[in-house]
C-alpha cells in the first residue's frame, strides 16, 4: 500500500505537469483521472491508517519478534549461509530464563556439510549473541551447555505489553490481507441418525471456523450433507409402498434410521423392489416433479433432527450437501476427458493420479456419477467460484487416501497451485469407549448423538447436585449451568486431545473438575470472576490505571503470569499453521494453574477487618 501511494501522488504530479504544458487533448478527462487517482489514495491512505492503528492495538508475537531479532543476528554473523535454523521457543524452566534459541547446533551441522568447518555450537551461539540488533525486549542473553541462547525479556516491555492488553483488549495479531477460508465439516447423510461419529468432525469444524473468525479472516462453513445418490431410489421406492399418499400428508417418518434400515432390507432381498429403486434414482435425478417432493420430504425430516444437534452445540453451517453439486458433475467429466485423462475400464470412466495407485471413478458404467464426481465438484465449486484461499476438510483418518487423490487431481488439471492456495484434510481419530474399542451401545449399536447428549445433560445435572448448587441458584440459572457443563465438557475433551489419536469418551474423566477439564477451567474462570465483582472494579477504572500507572511486576508469580498471558498470539498462530487444537486447550489450562499459583501467593481483594469492606 506504502508503495502504491508514492506511485500515485507521482503520477499525479505528472498529470499536472501534462495540464500546465496544454499538451492533453481533453482537459476534461485529464480531471476526471486526477479525480480517480486522488480518490483511489484518499481511500488507500486512510486504509493504511485503519490497519496501521489496528495493528498498534494488536497484541504482539513475542516469539515472532525474537526470531526476527535472532534471524537478523545469524545473517550479521553468518552472511553466507542460505536458510539457517531459526528455533526460537519458550523456556521450560526459569532459570534458563523466558525464551530459547537453539539454532547454533544445526548451524554446526551445516557448516561441517557444505564448508566442511569444524565449529563448536558454542562459539557460534557466542558470534550470534554478539550480533543482536539494538531492540526493546531483550534484557540479557545467557550461553548455556552445547549452545544454547538462553533469552530474558525485559520487564518494562512485558509491563507495557500488558497495559497495552488491558487498554485494547485481546487483539489477534493483524493477518495482512483478509484471507478467505471453506471449512467442510459436519456433513452426515440424510435418512440416517447422527452419531458419535459426527460429534468429532462438528466440534473440531466450528472451534477451527470460530478461530479462523477471530484471527480476521472471511469463513464460510459447509455442511457436505450426503443427499443424493442411490440410497435416494430406495427410500422413495419404500416410501411409495408404506405411504401412497405421502404428496399430499407428511408421512410419520420420524424414526428415520428404521425407515432407512427397512428399505435397505427390501433392495437387499427383493429384485423387483431393487429394479423399481433404481427406476426411482433415474426419475429423481430428471428431476420428475413427485419424486423431488418425495426427496426433499425425507431432507426436511432429517434437516429437522440435525438442527436440534447444532442447536445444542451452538453450531452454525451452510448446507451444501452433494445434490448442490449435481449439475456441475457433467462438466467435470468433460473436463478431464477433455484434458486427456480418462481412461475406459469395463465401461466406467476412470482417472488415475500419479502417486495414488487407486483410481477416481467419474462416471459409473450406467451412467451415474460417484461420490469421486461430487467431492471434484465440490472442490473445483469451492476454489474456482468461492476464491478460497485455505480449504480444510474436517473429515476422519479413514478418508485421507481419497481426499488426498481429489486434491492431486485438482492440482494435476490445473485448479490451483498448492503454493497459492492451500487445501487440507484435518483428519481425526475415531472415539472410543472406556473398553477402548469403538465406542458402541450395549447392544452393539452405533451410539446415537441425541443420546449422547441427553445422558451428559443427565450427569451435569447430578455432578451440580452433588455441589449443592440447585440450593444457591436459581431454577434459570441451574439450567444454564447444565447446559454450560454438560456441552462444554463433551466439546472440551474432544478438543483437548490431540484430533490426530483416538480418544476415549469418559464422561468421569470429563465431568471432573480436577486437571484439563472444562469443569476446572469453567471453575477457575468463575473465581476470577468473583475477584473482579468482590473488588468492585469495573474495566474503565482497569483501563484508566493501564493508562496512567507502570505495571510492576516485582513477584515471581506475577512475572510468570503475565509471561503467560502474552504468549497467546504465538499459540494463535502455531494452531492456525497446524490445525491442532489441543494445543490451545493445553494453553488455557497452563494459565489456569499459573493464574491459581499467582492468586495463592499474591493477594488481589483483602477485607478490612474493621469495616468489612
Amino acid at each position: 500500500q506504502e508503495n502504491e501511494i508514492k506511485l500515485l501522488t507521482a503520477e499525479i504530479e505528472h498529470l499536472k505537469n501534462f495540464g500546465c504544458l496544454g499538451v492533453s487533448p481533453s482537459l476534461e478527462g485529464l480531471r476526471d483521472e486526477n479525480a480517480k487517482l486522488k480518490y483511489r489514495l484518499n481511500f488507500l491512505r486512510k486504509s493504511l491508517q485503519e490497519e496501521k492503528s489496528k495493528t498498534a492495538k494488536s497484541m504482539i508475537n513475542i516469539n515472532s519478534c525474537l526470531q526476527e531479532i535472532f534471524g537478523a543476528a545469524i545473517q550479521a554473523a553468518y552472511p553466507d549461509l542460505e536458510n539457517p535454523p531459526l528455533v526460537v521457543t519458550p523456556s521450560q524452566q526459569p532459570k534458563f530464563g523466558d525464551y530459547q534459541c537453539n539454532s547454533a547446533m544445526g548451524i554446526t551441522q551445516i557448516l561441517l556439510k557444505t564448508k566442511e568447518q569444524k565449529v563448536s555450537p558454542r562459539e557460534i551461539a557466542e558470534k550470534i549473541s554478539k550480533n543482536i540488533p539494538a531492540n526493546e525486549c531483550i534484557e540479557k542473553v545467557e550461553i548455556a551447555g552445547p549452545g544454547f541462547i538462553n533469552v530474558h525479556l525485559r520487564k518494562d516491555f512485558v509491563s507495557k505489553q500488558l497495559s497495552s492488553l488491558l487498554m485494547n483488549g485481546v487483539q489477534p495479531p493483524a493477518v495482512g490481507k483478509r484471507k478467505k477460508v471453506v471449512v467442510d465439516f459436519s456433513s452426515p447423510n440424510i435418512a440416517k441418525e447422527m452419531h458419535v461419529g459426527h460429534l468429532r468432525s462438528t466440534i473440531i469444524g466450528e472451534s477451527m471456523c470460530r478461530l479462523f473468525e477471530f484471527a480476521g479472516y472471511d469463513v464460510l462453513r459447509l455442511n457436505h450433507l450426503g443427499d443424493w445418490g442411490t440410497q435416494f431410489g430406495m427410500l422413495i421406492a419404500h416410501l411409495q409402498d408404506k405411504f401412497p399418499d405421502y404428496l399430499t400428508v407428511s408421512p410419520p417418518i420420524g424414526d428415520l434410521q428404521a425407515f432407512y434400515k427397512e428399505s435397505k432390507r427390501r433392495f437387499d432381498t427383493e429384485e423387483e423392489f431393487k429394479k423399481r429403486a433404481y427406476q426411482c434414482v433415474v426419475l429423481l435425478q430428471s428431476k420428475n416433479p413427485d419424486f423431488i417432493k418425495a426427496w426433499e420430504l425425507i431432507c426436511d425430516v432429517s434437516r429437522k433432527e440435525f438442527q436440534k444437534i447444532y442447536n445444542c452445540l451452538d453450531i452454525t453451517l451452510i448446507e451444501r450437501g452433494e445434490s448442490f453439486y449435481h449439475e456441475m458433475m457433467k462438466d467435470i467429466v468433460k473436463e478431464f476427458e477433455d484434458k486427456g485423462f480418462v481412461q475406459v475400464d469395463d465401461g466406467r470412466k476412470i482417472v488415475f493420479v500419479p502417486g495414488f495407485p487407486v483410481p477416481l471413478t467419474i462416471m459409473k458404467s450406467d451412467g451415474g456419477y460417484t461420490y469421486d464426481t461430487s467431492d471434484l465438484a465440490a472442490l473445483k465449486h469451492r476454489v474456482c467460484e468461492e476464491k478460497a484461499d485455505i480449504l480444510i476438510y474436517v473429515v476422519d483418518s479413514g478418508q485421507s487416501v481419497h481426499l488426498q487423490t481429489v486434491f492431486a487431481a485438482g492440482q494435476m488439471i490445473g485448479w490451483y497451485d498448492p503454493k497459492v492456495t492451500r487445501v487440507a484434510h484435518a483428519a481425526f481419530g475415531v472415539v472410543l469407549g472406556e473398553d477402548k474399542k469403538k465406542f458402541k451401545t450395549r447392544s452393539g449399536d452405533t451410539v446415537r448423538l441425541m443420546d449422547l447428549l441427553e445422558e451428559g445433560l443427565k450427569r451435569a445435572m447430578e455432578k451440580l447436585k452433588d455441589k449443592e448448587r440447585d440450593k444457591v441458584l436459581t431454577a434459570e440459572e441451574l439450567k444454564a449451568a447444565q447446559t454450560s457443563v454438560a456441552f462444554g465438557c463433551i466439546k472440551y475433551a474432544d478438543l483437548s486431545h490431540n484430533r490426530l489419536n483416538d480418544y476415549v469418551f469418559s464422561f468421569d474423566k470429563m465431568l471432573d473438575d480436577r486437571g484439563n477439564t472444562a469443569a476446572y477451567l469453567l471453575y477457575a474462570f468463575t473465581r476470577i470472576r468473583a475477584i473482579a465483582r468482590l473488588a468492585n472494579i469495573d474495566e474503565q477504572m482497569l483501563r484508566k490505571a493501564a493508562r496512567e500507572e507502570v505495571l510492576i511486576l516485582d513477584h515471581e508469580k506475577e512475572w510468570k503470569l503475565g509471561k503467560c498471558i502474552l504468549r497467546f498470539p504465538e499459540i494463535l498462530q502455531k494452531i492456525l499453521e497446524d490445525l491442532l487444537l489441543h494445543t490451545l486447550c493445553d494453553y488455557l489450562y497452563e494459565l489456569a494453574t499459573t493464574f491459581t499459583e499467582f492468586y495463592d501467593n499474591c493477594y488481589c481483594v483483602e477485607k478490612d477487618r474493621q469495616s468489612g469492606e
